[in-house]
This record gives C-alpha cells, sequence and structure tokens, in this order.
C-alpha cells in the first residue's frame, strides 16, 4: 500500500450525501426498527426533528479554523483483520474556498506511517465525521454479518428519522467537567431479520456532543450490548471514535 492515496471507498461520498438526504420534514412513519420503541437505557424520547437536528448540526464547523483530530478504535472478533485496518487516526482539515467555490472539509485516515483521503466535503453543511463514523459502521456491518449494505443503510436512515433515546451527560473535556447530550439509536430492535445478524440485532449507536467540544461530537460508539439476550451466534463488535483535540496540540 502507498504512503498516500485515495481511500478504497468509491461510493463513500454517494452514500454520505444519502445519508444526509434522509433529513426529516416532520415526524415520519417507518417500517425499519426504531418505530414504536420504547427507551431502554434510561434516557428520554425526543422528537425525530431534533434527533436529527443533534446528530447532524449545522455550522458546527464555522468557528475552526486549525484541523479536528479523532480516534478510531474497532474491535471485531468475527473480522479481527478488518478491525486492524480501520482502527486509526482521522483527520480533518480545511481547504479554503473563493468565489463559487465552498469551503471544503477534508477528511484523512493515518495509520502509522500510511495516509488515506477520504473525501471533501462543504464545511457549511456540518462535521462530516458523524456521516463518516455511520458509513463505516454500515460497511462493517455488512462485512461482519454478510446483509446487503443498502438494506442495513435503509435501516441506519429510518432510525434517524425516528424519536431517540436522548440524555444530558457530563463528561471530562480539557480538564474540566462538561455538559452535553447523548443520543441513542437502535437501528434493528425491531427488525424482522434481527436473528440473522449475527447479534448485530442488538446494535446501538451512540453519539455524544457538547456545545464545548470544537466541531461538536465528543464520541461516537457503536457496539452490540451484551445484555440484549439474543440467542444465537454473536459478534463481539464495538467501534469507538473519539475527539481527541485540534491538530498539532496534545490529545485531550
Amino acid at each position: 500500500m502507498s504512503k498516500t492515496g485515495k481511500l478504497a471507498r468509491p461510493g463513500l461520498a454517494i452514500a454520505l450525501a444519502a445519508l444526509l438526504a434522509a433529513a426529516p420534514s416532520g415526524a415520519q412513519e417507518s417500517g425499519g426498527g426504531g418505530e414504536g420503541a420504547a427507551p431502554v437505557g434510561g434516557g428520554a424520547l425526543t422528537g425525530a426533528e431534533e434527533t436529527y437536528d443533534l446528530l447532524f448540526r449545522g455550522g458546527t464547523l464555522d468557528e475552526i479554523d486549525g484541523g479536528l483530530v479523532y480516534t478510531r478504535k474497532v474491535r471485531n472478533t468475527a473480522a479481527p483483520e478488518a478491525a486492524a485496518r480501520d482502527t486509526g487516526t482521522i483527520e480533518i482539515g480545511f481547504e479554503e474556498g473563493s468565489g463559487d467555490t465552498p469551503r471544503l472539509a477534508a477528511m484523512r485516515f493515518h495509520q502509522d506511517d500510511r495516509s488515506k483521503g477520504i473525501g471533501s466535503f462543504p464545511a457549511s453543511v456540518g462535521n462530516p465525521v458523524i456521516m463518516y463514523f455511520v458509513e463505516s459502521v454500515i460497511r462493517d456491518m455488512a462485512e461482519t454479518a454478510g446483509g446487503s449494505p443498502f438494506y442495513i443503510r435503509n435501516r441506519v436512515k429510518d432510525a434517524l428519522v425516528q424519536p431517540a433515546e436522548v440524555e444530558t451527560v457530563t463528561f471530562e473535556f480539557d480538564g474540566t467537567q462538561v455538559e452535553g447530550r447523548a443520543v441513542t439509536l437502535r437501528p434493528f430492535q425491531n427488525d424482522p431479520n434481527r436473528d440473522r445478524m449475527q447479534g448485530f440485532g442488538d446494535l446501538a449507536l451512540t453519539v455524544t456532543m457538547s456545545e464545548a467540544v470544537p466541531g461538536w461530537y465528543h464520541g461516537l460508539t457503536a457496539e452490540i450490548e451484551e445484555d440484549a439476550g439474543t440467542d444465537g451466534a454473536r459478534s463481539d463488535y464495538r467501534s469507538v471514535m473519539t475527539f481527541e483535540g485540534m491538530a498539532g496540540e496534545t490529545a485531550r
């Protein structure tokens, strides 16, 4: 593998755009996994539009001048080589626009001495790390459980426009305690095919965010919940993305 080059995911930009296109115009009904689900983690349910606005908040990069750095750590006992491949650092830098050319947020994946371009996205839309996180989990699930990425992506899109579990949380950032929100989605909770998903039917995606964190997102976690009680073969899967700091600064 060369030290630089494009990430081998030619459809990623299209997939990320599809996730953005899921924005609700109001409360929607869906046959997917999230409809009618009661909160199971102790949080309160929030409305569909509020869920989407929290997860895909606009303007989060407007005041960011330097780069943003995130780590991604993946554990997947069913596909350990894929987990090692996808564990690394994601950096978001900026390409200033001019005239009709918008300012772009350019994402790169770093692992040891290798660096791969992920893609560039209009910075005005918001922080693309949320889209990268969701699409990476979709790919992980498809690779591990053998399902259709199109089916999986559609179920996740359904979950994005349904009421979700939201908690007010406190966590340490930059040496102080800050308040934020944590949104948890369970896209396959009521899916009729969940028993064939090798445990991914119990997948929970939790995003923690705060005004105090540059770029809005502090942590993005996807995991198969251990106490969900699904019978049959289960994968041990956990993907965690964490904001580490601004590029060139000490990790926080």
